[in-house]
């Protein structure tokens, strides 16, 4: 097979835990030609949709030398390649939605990982609101009074970019409400969209849970732990991996979640649990597989292809 990954430059992924990077060591472990291309060669033609500019690789787990390009060519992603994989990172923004528009395009010839239409009717902090019932205490808004509300109802809140990754721009407001009202002024400025806020969840302090799910059912997880005065747990922002099981609420959060994923075809997700609540359902590009393989001896990537492979026959 050939297998062409939308993703961001490689020249710039850590291999150590890139789990597109993992994806790519497996397909070529099983003897598939494996492209890359960045999003901005997309490229619509008179019907046809191509990869202007994309790399064939060879790829190797060596932090100094991890690919050799073995060719430079256009892909016409219908024809030339059997599987397109979505791993660009957010932001999830205009120039996201379009790739999804134009990937879309190639519905019913060539397979496209996760599919492009519920990626985009799918955003990570909105999808999640499909299944409220699991969530903390949660407002989407740009009004002030509302938030100020919310914040008095609740004491200790978190407020965070709707369309952000990797905990970039999350901010905890305490008790006191100190730079609330700045807060909810950088937000509206900086961003057209509304804004989240939720109840701050103690329980971070013990871990913020990353479920992986491939097709709907469980590979694993891992939990990450914040980093010393830090309430966010992402690993980018210094939160630290460790092996965990799931509890009984995690594994009714996961039965509730798989027929969904399955019906959608969001193939590849991760979610984050904290203290028994869903925070959010990752579709755009989720990380984990690598640090969670290296925790309990298991090979997701491989998981994955199986389930590709088994679609494709």
């Amino acid at each position: 097979m050939k297998i062409a990954f939308q993703m961001d430059p490689l020249e710039s992924i850590n291999v150590k835990g890139d789990s597109s990077f993992a994806l790519m060591l497996e397909a070529q472990a099983r003897g598939y030609d494996i492209y890359e291309y960045q999003v901005e060669a997309l490229t619509y033609d008179g019907g046809d949709l191509f990869a202007s500019t994309a790399r064939q690789v060879k790829v190797q787990r060596d932090g100094s030398n991890h690919f050799t390009v073995l060719d430079e060519t256009a892909l016409d992603l219908a024809s030339d390649v059997d599987v397109v994989w979505l791993r660009q990172d957010p932001p999830f923004d205009v120039g996201y939605i379009t790739a999804t528009y134009l990937l879309e395009r190639l519905e019913g010839q060539t397979l496209v990982v996760n599919d492009p239409k519920s990626v985009r009717d799918a955003p990570e902090k909105l999808f999640v609101l499909d299944f409220a019932r699991f969530m903390p205490p949660t407002m989407i808004t740009r009004d002030l009074a509302s938030l100020r509300e919310f914040h008095a109802r609740h004491g200790d809140i978190v407020l965070k970019p709707l369309h952000g990754k990797g905990g970039e721009g999350v901010f905890r407001v305490g008790p006191e409400g100190r730079n609330l009202a700045a807060l909810a002024e950088m937000f509206t400025e900086a961003m057209d969209e509304p804004f989240i806020a939720q109840a701050f969840l103690p329980d971070v302090s013990a871990g913020d849970k990353r479920i992986i799910l491939v097709d709907g059912e469980v590979a694993g997880a891992i939990n990450r732990i914040p980093g010393e005065g830090e309430f966010r747990s992402n690993l980018v922002a210094g939160g630290t991996a460790h092996k965990v099981g799931l509890t009984e609420r995690e594994e009714e959060i996961c039965a509730a979640l798989r027929p969904e994923l399955k019906q959608r075809g969001l193939l590849f997700t991760g979610i984050d649990v904290i203290g028994g609540y869903l925070t959010e359902i990752n579709v755009t590009s989720p990380t984990g597989i690598v640090v969670m393989d290296e925790f309990n001896g298991t090979n997701t990537p491989g998981m994955i292809w199986d389930v590709i492979e088994a679609k494709l026959a």
